[in-house]
């Protein structure tokens, strides 16, 4: 069997050189930018809570696709394709989520107006 330890380590490490290189630029990148004169506030911008339950949404659907999809495999009429039912049920539910947050969406869109 592969041992998973030392692929960890080199994506942490790999991780961790790519976010600093990024940090680095990206502040030189806004220095150089409030140096042109710049306003500083367009840096500061607010979380989308449309995108957090969007998230939220499909998150929660795939967990139920994986349990619809454990709940097929246990049952005699998919056994012997027990990947094809988890994969059917995490892409249904994660699908109907991402349907329900866009009607969540666009209704807080018209009550909003």
């Amino acid at each position: 069997m592969i041992e998973f330890t030392p692929i960890f380590i080199l994506l942490i490490i790999g991780a961790t050189i790519y976010g600093l290189v990024h940090l680095n630029i990206r502040k030189k990148e806004r220095m150089a930018m409030l140096e042109k004169g710049a306003d500083p506030k367009i840096f500061h911008t607010e979380s989308n809570k449309v995108t957090t339950l969007k998230w939220g949404l499909v998150l929660i659907g795939i967990s139920l696709g994986l349990f619809a999809g454990r709940a097929l495999e246990n049952s005699s009429a998919f056994q012997h394709a027990a990947e094809v039912g988890y994969f059917s049920m995490i892409f249904l539910f994660g699908g109907l989520a991402l349907v329900i947050s866009y009607f969540l969406e666009r209704k807080e869109k018209n009550s909003g107006k």
